[in-house]
């Protein structure tokens, strides 16, 4: 606590850090639980994070980001009995990639440069790209599609294909196969929004609230 009987920073994590380690230990389901267990628990929260950003509701998205925390914290907590790694490796991994990925912010000479916004990310995905780079099996030849998560939702992993390379896939189906024409119709307006700089994703989740009556 500071002087001021006020809270110090980061105090309620390495609290909660703890109360993970102990709920770990003592209540018998957490103590079943595996990363792969886990798993569509991790899922959901983060749909609901989701949705807690489309309501607008501040303390909605205070609670479910704290349901999410618990996640990495759980994964965290099962890793670390084993000696994998630690919240602490967590931490340190993100904020070395950050540095990485961010040195118009963390340049070598300590002062940021001056990039726009669209700079920025091209920089970004250059930099994401050559890591990929160096974690390839470079016995193959390497792919634009490297890297990309086959398990997202359809959606998402039509909008991240596309961005990696736009037009992939945008055939024309057999007339006679309703649903495989339904694909490729729906690929292309993805395709149409990630030409547009919008997020597909975004956008159905938006016309699917405006559809649905509160």
């Amino acid at each position: 606590m500071s002087r001021a009987g006020e809270p110090v920073p980061g105090d309620a994590l390495l609290d909660f850090l703890d109360d993970m380690r102990r709920l770990r230990r003592e209540c018998p389901w957490k103590r079943e639980q595996t990363h792969r267990s886990l798993a569509r628990y991790l899922q959901e929260e983060a749909a609901e994070t989701l949705d807690a950003i489309d309501s607008g509701d501040d303390d909605h998205l205070r609670e479910e980001l704290g349901d999410l925390l618990l996640q990495v914290y759980f994964h965290a907590v099962i890793a670390e009995e084993t000696g994998a790694f630690t919240i602490d490796d967590v931490a340190r991994g993100i904020s070395e990639k950050m540095h990485r990925r961010n040195p118009h912010v963390f340049g070598s000479d300590g002062s940021p440069t001056t990039l726009s916004a669209d700079e920025v990310d091209r920089q970004w995905q250059q930099i994401k790209a050559s890591e990929r780079l160096d974690r390839l099996d470079h016995s193959r030849a390497p792919s634009p599609y490297d890297g990309i998560a086959p398990g997202l939702p359809a959606l998402l992993l039509a909008t991240k294909i596309l961005e990696r390379v736009p037009g992939a896939g945008l055939t024309s189906a057999d007339p006679g196969d309703t649903a495989a024409d339904l694909g490729d119709r729906l690929l292309a307006l993805v395709g149409e929004a990630v030409a547009a700089g919008a997020d597909p994703e975004q956008a159905l989740r938006d016309a699917v609230r405006r559809a649905v009556p509160d």
